[in-house]
């Protein structure tokens, strides 16, 4: 049995709505086993529980851990030679991408992760190539280097079996291509091997092996309405009626997609996809920009969530979502830090300043994004499209003791009037360099800039002579393939869209 008291400042544990959050002054939470199992003041707590060791100094401010509910890679796109681009040209690019050692790439992001105070990722793995079996170990890499570390991951393969480049027939892309390029092209195509029949397994194999782990979750990712043939959408949607989990599905990211969806089912990509019985509790839409009203309605009476990746967003140039649309509507929404933010990194605090601001439509209505609505994305909404559920996202008994503990000085020295709420202060001005504990199902994983488990800087070195041998065969064939085909991709979409059709490609996130 393992028990501890974990001390605060100020605990703050849940927001009760979008203006308001519940907070205990001088707070504590008693923690054994990894379940909380009571929350009130230091004095109360400490009286009744005197050997319980303390965590904590009461300086600091407790929070829920918070949970990056869209996520992909380790080290960063920009930092693999892959710039910010239009979506669908930066999927060209990407093509750049080394072949990393996926336990020590993903323990790169994580350290980032944990240091701004997330304990749950939502991890969506994809474009690995080779047959089941490699696929799978590569799976068990990623899952390992969580397990590892401390954290929590709802780990889930992206399901691509069409379209694997641009929005059209892979063969039929190939032909359109010059000579030259078709090899190369038929080559990049090979590497990916796994049949529709593949992916189910996969997902099977995974969850057969995790059942029951108390920090591990499988579920279930269609990659996007144009990866996806009908037979995986309704592959898909048996398999998470059958295990009851969740699934997380790109959609309508950019304006290219909401144009597909019309022209492969004459509707929108919600409607095409609630044909399959894929709208609903379990269902998160990744970044939802190009939602219409009647979309929203749809996701809003199915209690479909929607995960909010603005950094992401302005980075590819996909829009701005309707973000006070959505939570005028009651949807349950999340925040994604998707490849990396808007610093190339992977620090919540930071964007969840970024979807505070983003989302300040002109005028005086109450619409606008809040700081208790801001961090009920980053709890309880984010824990709402993992595996785990209600099980995080907020701190009360019988939850996981999934917890963060932020300098108060950091942020409120060397003044802070005392008519501004702790929230709002630690929203609008906490930095990861504040965070000092971090705590993952009672564990302590993270304590004064280090990590209890992995040694971060052996690590990152070992990952970083990993990459200096000189690239393969491959990746220099990849790379001529990625310079050469842009201006092919660029000519493919340059009529895609149909300017008397569509509306215009930016528009304030309060109207749709």
């Amino acid at each position: 049995m393992t028990q501890s008291l974990v001390r605060s400042r100020t605990t703050i544990t849940r927001a009760v709505d979008r203006h308001r959050c519940e907070e205990i002054a001088d707070g504590a939470v008693l923690q054994e086993d990894g379940v909380i199992l009571e929350v009130g003041t230091f004095d109360e707590l400490c009286r009744r529980f005197p050997d319980a060791p303390v965590i904590g100094s009461g300086r600091e401010i407790l929070l829920p851990g918070f949970v990056n509910a869209h996520h992909h890679v380790g080290l960063t796109p920009l930092q693999l030679g892959s710039p910010d681009m239009p979506l669908e040209l930066w999927f060209v690019t990407r093509m750049v991408a080394r072949t990393l050692n996926l336990y020590l790439d993903t323990l790169y992001s994580a350290f980032e992760m944990i240091a701004s105070g997330i304990t749950t990722v939502q991890h969506i793995h994809g474009w690995t190539p080779g047959p089941l079996q490699e696929v799978e170990s590569r799976a068990e890499e990623v899952i390992r280097a969580y397990d590892d570390i401390g954290m929590r991951v709802s780990y889930s393969f992206s399901v691509r079996d069409q379209n694997r480049l641009v929005y059209h027939d892979d063969q039929a892309f190939l032909r359109s291509l010059p000579a030259e390029l078709q090899g190369p092209m038929q080559n990049w195509f090979d590497r990916f091997q796994l049949s529709t029949g593949d992916y189910m397994a996969l997902f099977e194999n995974l969850h057969r092996r995790h059942d029951g782990r108390e920090r591990v979750r499988i579920q279930l990712a269609p990659a996007n309405l144009h990866w996806c043939t009908d037979a995986a959408l309704a592959g898909l949607a048996e398999l998470s009626e059958r295990f009851d989990v969740p699934l997380h599905m790109h959609l309508l990211e950019t304006a290219y997609q909401k144009e597909y969806a019309r022209r492969r089912g004459d509707c929108t990509a919600v409607e095409y996809i609630g044909r399959f019985g894929l709208l609903g509790p379990r269902m998160t839409l990744g970044h939802g920009v190009w939602l219409n009203e009647r979309d929203i309605d749809r996701v809003a009476e199915t209690g479909t969530c929607i995960c909010h990746n603005c950094s992401s967003n302005f980075r590819l140039r996909s829009g701005v979502a309707a973000l006070n649309r959505l939570e005028a509507k009651g949807v349950t929404t999340a925040i994604g830090l998707d490849e990396a933010g808007i610093n190339d990194d992977r620090d919540m605090l930071q964007e969840m300043r970024m979807v505070l601001r983003a989302h300040r439509t002109p005028g005086m209505d109450d619409d606008v994004p809040t700081t208790a609505q801001v961090f009920r994305m980053a709890t309880s909404g984010g824990a709402r499209t993992t595996g785990f559920g209600e099980r995080i996202g907020t701190i009360a008994p019988g939850r996981a003791a999934d917890l963060v503990l932020i300098d108060w000085d950091g942020f409120a020295w060397p003044y802070l009037d005392e008519a501004t709420g702790v929230l709002d202060a630690v929203i609008q001005r906490a930095k990861t360099q504040g965070v000092r504990t971090v705590l993952c199902d009672g564990e302590v994983i993270y304590d004064q800039g280090r990590f209890t488990r992995v040694d971060r800087d052996a690590a990152l070195r070992a990952l970083h002579e990993d990459l200096q041998g000189a690239l393969s065969d491959g990746e220099v064939e990849r790379r001529r393939l990625s310079q050469a085909l842009l201006p092919h991709v660029r000519a493919f979409y340059r009529d895609y869209i149909d300017p008397e059709r569509h509306e215009p490609f930016y528009r304030p996130s309060s109207r749709v």
